[in-house]
């Protein structure tokens, strides 16, 4: 059986000092994953999100494997950089941006559907909302 790999991903990122105490951000393990922040907060989040967003378009979308992430002492910087690692939950940012929706034939009772259609239930709604509670996603 093949297992799925997991949503959450961590990688080594480059912060570069830029001035008035902005950064720019690289991910040596993507060479089109590129962000700034204003400054180390906003860096982070910039960061993370990049990442979500390279991994779900360039790996998870087209169902290939992200790279493995190099290890954080074998990547040089110069003296106005410094490496960490960032961690990103391709999970989250699919629910945050992933708007697309699949079309779902099922099939209930017909007392039950004649008895939501007179309550004018909207059957999409109901089906995520109780999907998200069994499986205890927001």
């Amino acid at each position: 059986m093949n297992k799925k790999p997991s949503p959450i991903y961590v990688y080594p990122a480059v912060f570069t000092k830029e001035t008035k105490g902005k950064y720019s951000i690289r991910f040596p393990d993507f060479s089109n994953c590129l962000t700034c922040g204003d400054n180390i907060e906003d860096g982070m989040l910039m960061a993370e999100d990049a990442l979500a967003l390279t991994i779900y378009s360039d790996f998870e979308e087209q169902e290939k494997s992200a790279p493995i992430a190099s290890p954080i002492t074998k990547i040089k910087i110069a003296k106005n950089e410094f490496v960490t690692y960032i961690k990103c939950d391709t999970t989250k940012y699919r629910r945050k941006f992933g708007t697309k929706s699949v079309k779902k034939t099922l099939s209930i009772p017909e007392w039950l559907n004649d008895a939501a259609v007179k309550e004018n239930i909207n059957f999409s709604k109901v089906l995520q909302e109780a999907l998200k509670e069994k499986l205890n996603v927001s």
